[in-house]
This record gives C-alpha cells, sequence and structure tokens, in this order.
C-alpha cells in the first residue's frame, strides 16, 4: 500500500524543501498588504519560510521574500514583518 505524503514547500530563506505543515506563510494579500497567514489559505500570493529565526532573517535579507511575492522591499514592512513571524513561531 503506497504511503500518503502532504504537500512540499520550499523554504525561500535556506531554500530546503519541507511539508506545508512545518513551515509558515506570507502572503500579499489582492490589495497589496503583505502579512503572516497562520492559516496557509488566504486569498494572494504566498511565500514559505521556516519558523526558525535564521530562515526568516535569510529571506529578509536577500530579498528573496519580496522576489517570491512580486514586491517591492520595504524597510518598515520588513521590520513588521518579521516582529509578526516571530510572534507566530513562538506561540
Amino acid at each position: 500500500m503506497r504511503s500518503r505524503r502532504g504537500p512540499v514547500r520550499t523554504c525561500v530563506g535556506c531554500r530546503r524543501p519541507g511539508p506545508k505543515e512545518a513551515l509558515l506563510r506570507v502572503a500579499r494579500r489582492p490589495d497589496g498588504r503583505v502579512e503572516v497567514d497562520p492559516s496557509g489559505g488566504a486569498p494572494g500570493r504566498g511565500a514559505y519560510v521556516h519558523r526558525d529565526p535564521a530562515c526568516v532573517e535569510a529571506a529578509l535579507a536577500r530579498d528573496g521574500l519580496w522576489r517570491m511575492l512580486r514586491t517591492g522591499a520595504d524597510p518598515e514592512a520588513a521590520a513588521r514583518l518579521r516582529q509578526e513571524i516571530e510572534g507566530v513561531a513562538k506561540g
């Protein structure tokens, strides 16, 4: 009998694949806002990152997150997003 595996996504920080449930989705909403999507089902373009602070830093430092979301990098938005991700990752 074949085992059913869940969806696999790639972290934009470390570029390693992982199960979708182990990664955190960041979404660019249709109105242009970029926010953390803990449910993983919000509308808009999404990018995935491990909950590890090193992966978050790498994704923001190399602008990989912004490229995947097809939007410009904004220092204030990056700081807000970093805080949002840390809040979701901890609790």
